[in-house]
């Protein structure tokens, strides 16, 4: 017995073996698979040292473009201070001289002694025609807007003979500040013979846009370049609203003879571009008659903040640049990149969340002054009066470095800003970046040969619950994963698979729900209201202004109803109440509520509207248009009995259990009680509808009714659409 079980057990026992080696390969815990990950510290330390010399690297790299950036910086503002201080003092010299005290006196007497002249019809159409065919052709190219021509016209006899012996005569400007005398023999022309070389001078070695010469009285007695200024007045003429005028008022107002005002950049309509302006107070010792402006461009200063165009020879690279920005946080000078591709420039900075109005405005306009924002972090600290550097997203969505800071300039608070791409800025560290990484591929490559087959069967097991994971984020909740172990990840996925069956019958259910709440909600109230509703509010309720309101009622509904069961009815009333509904969609009315034989619907509620009393009338003509159209199709005879008002409603929801959406206010309890009041069929209004819209509609007096105790006209709508 003992020979015949021996063999029996070796036979067994090699399967038996095999078997308990694939269980506890099969069990063994997450716990002892980590250790394998012990292989990765080395790849993790070979990393970690890479990092650190890359940062390290990339620290000092950053510190010295910072550096030059602040020094561009620093270059630029030192400039740009100095630059304006020249022209103060300039400015200052001109005004105090004998020249200018003497042009004043002069101008301003010729100027006077124009009133009493007069233009003789052919030279007043050669100043019309300059205005319509020069001027304004100039002004809607650059601006995108046509002008009302007639509004800037002359209309005093100074300004109406200068501009025709001036102004009109020229289409070229260049001619015009070179041109003396008219030889008309006003004492105008001679005193423009005797001192205008002396202010031609002035413009155009500064390169100054135009010089003015202001009276006391504020009326443009001079214009180097003669444009349509010429004989205007700051105060009171058609170019009052720009900053000429406040400027004009502070200088003339100022008793200091060293006074010089500075206005920023901003929109001067006979200027071709922004335009700011120097101006000093003019006359003798203790008596001012007048204030000298230079008109100074945006040429100027961009010349000086694009180095003349010549960005990398001045150390800025491909992507460098200094730019200017005003309070408002819009440009004070133009930006690199538009001067360079215009098209690129609109690309990246509507990428970046510019308006594309704007970016096309800039194109128009022939420049990003006044235009571009730049509303950043680095010029809302240099704003703050602080100087330093950041590296953020631009105006034009690159990532850069930038150097900041505030621009001492009296008058004017503006900030300087330089910067350069990133991408551009850390070149260099490129190459030191490439020995780094191969260097480290070459630890981590033999590193990961030894630890390849055991990371891959580690990982297998993740990336599959990684897949299911994210299919599962993406929506799609029939997600089943095979179970391919008996481990902690085999436990895993069992529990994975579970939790994907729960969630694909609840989100089921959840969507037949939700679309379920949707229609029914949506059906009784605005989608706004349903928004509000659905995230808790219980109180829901908002004051509308100018809403026009329509309660109509459909009359001949009821006798009808005696002679038609209700079924029959019900189909009537459901069709004339969807081509209700469809004209309502047409016109931008929104129904509100409907009765069986009512129809209560508002124009203005949840869309605002101009002209939502037209729209309403419009609606309710339409309404008639449907019933009349049911009379003649089927003989029976309905009629249309409509009130409207416009003023101020209230809607919101009713009610608890039961939700309503309702409106109510003065405006519909007014239009009700003119539709109620009515006997007759027919679309009455109230004398505030009829006081919009008389001019385009004929209406017929209806009576009176009384609200709050006082008489209110009623009309009634004669006219009749085809």
């Amino acid at each position: 017995m003992t020979t015949t079980t021996e063999p029996h057990t070796s036979i067994e026992a090699a399967p038996t073996a095999r078997t308990l080696r694939r269980r506890v390969l099969s069990r063994m815990s997450i716990q002892s698979k980590l250790l394998v990950m012990l292989l990765l510290t080395s790849i993790l330390s070979a990393a970690v040292v890479g990092a650190i010399g890359y940062q390290s690297g990339r620290s000092s790299l950053r510190a010295s473009v910072f550096d030059r950036l602040t020094e561009i910086r620093g270059s630029q503002s030192r400039e740009l201070e100095a630059k304006f201080s020249d022209l103060e003092e300039s400015l200052i010299i001109y005004t105090r001289g004998v020249t200018a005290n003497e042009a004043i006196t002069a101008f301003t007497a010729g100027f006077d002694e124009l009133n009493a002249t007069t233009v003789d019809p052919g030279q007043w159409q050669s100043v019309v025609d300059y205005y319509a065919n020069n001027f304004g052709k100039a002004e809607q190219q650059q601006t995108g807007n046509t002008l009302d021509v007639g509004a800037l016209l002359p209309t005093s006899n100074a300004q109406k003979y200068l501009q025709a012996h001036y102004t009109a005569p020229f289409d070229d400007w260049d001619k015009a500040i070179r041109f003396d005398d008219a030889r008309d023999g006003s004492a105008w022309s001679a005193a423009n013979a005797r001192f205008n070389d002396f202010f031609r001078e002035i413009v155009l070695r500064f390169q100054f846009e135009d010089a003015l010469l202001l009276d006391a009285r504020g009326n443009v007695v001079y214009s180097a370049y003669k444009g349509v200024d010429l004989g205007t007045n700051i105060l009171n003429g058609p170019y009052r609203e720009g900053q000429l005028r406040e400027a004009y008022q502070k200088a003339m107002a100022s008793n200091a003879v060293d006074y010089v005002g500075v206005t920023d950049f901003g929109d001067y309509q006979p200027a071709d571009e922004p335009t700011a302006w120097l101006l000093s107070p003019v006359g003798p010792q203790g008596r001012v008659q007048g204030v000298l402006a230079l008109q100074f461009p945006i040429s100027r200063i961009n010349n000086l903040m694009t180095v003349d165009q010549q960005w990398e020879a001045a150390g800025m690279g491909r992507t460098g640049e200094t730019f200017l920005v005003g309070p408002d946080d819009l440009m004070r000078s133009d930006s690199r990149l538009f001067l360079e591709d215009p098209e690129a420039y609109k690309r990246d900075v509507v990428d970046a969340g510019t308006p594309p109005d704007v970016a096309q405005q800039a194109i128009r306009q022939g420049g990003t002054t006044l235009v571009q924002p730049v509303a950043t972090e680095a010029t809302r600290q240099a704003q703050r009066g602080e100087r330093g550097t950041i590296v953020e997203s631009d105006y034009l969505g690159h990532e850069t470095l930038q150097a900041y800071a505030p621009v001492n300039l009296r008058g004017l608070d503006w900030s300087i800003v330089a910067k350069i791409d990133t991408s551009e800025a850390f070149a260099p560290v490129a190459n030191f970046t490439r020995t780094l990484v191969l260097s480290t591929v070459v630890i981590i490559f033999v590193v990961c040969l030894a630890a390849m087959l055991l990371a891959r069967l580690f990982v297998r097991p993740i990336r599959r619950l990684e897949a299911g994971a994210q299919q599962i984020s993406a929506g799609d909740y029939h997600v089943t994963l095979p179970v391919q172990s008996r481990d902690e990840f085999g436990d895993l996925t069992v529990a994975f698979n579970d939790m994907s069956r729960n969630l694909a019958i609840k989100e089921d259910l959840l969507a037949e729900q939700r679309r379920e709440n949707d229609r029914l909600m949506l059906s009784l109230m605005p989608e706004p209201v349903v928004q509000r509703y659905r995230e808790g509010e219980e109180t829901i309720a908002q004051d509308h202004r100018d809403v026009t309101v329509i309660f109509a009622d459909i009359v001949g509904l009821d006798e009808l109803g005696t002679d038609l069961d209700s079924d029959q009815l019900l189909s009537i009333v459901n069709k004339l109440t969807r081509q209700f509904d469809a004209a309502a969609e047409n016109l931008g009315v929104e129904q509100v509520r409907t009765l069986h034989n009512g129809y209560l619907a508002s124009c203005g509620l949840s869309v605002p509207r101009l002209d939502n009393v037209r729209r309403t009338v419009d609606f309710a003509i339409e309404m008639q248009r449907v019933i009349d159209r049911f009379s003649s199709e089927t003989g029976h005879r309905l009629y249309l009995r409509a009130g409207i008002d416009t003023g101020t409603v209230t809607s919101g929801l009713v009610g608890r259990s039961t939700l309503a959406y309702d409106m109510w206010g003065s405006a519909v309890n007014l239009a009700y009680q003119v539709q109620s009041g009515s006997p007759q069929p027919g679309v009455y209004v109230t004398s505030t509808v009829y006081d919009v819209m008389r001019d385009s509609r004929e209406f017929t007096a209806a009576g009176n009714i009384t609200v709050d105790g006082e008489e209110q006209p009623v009309w009634r709508l004669s006219e009749r659409q085809p």
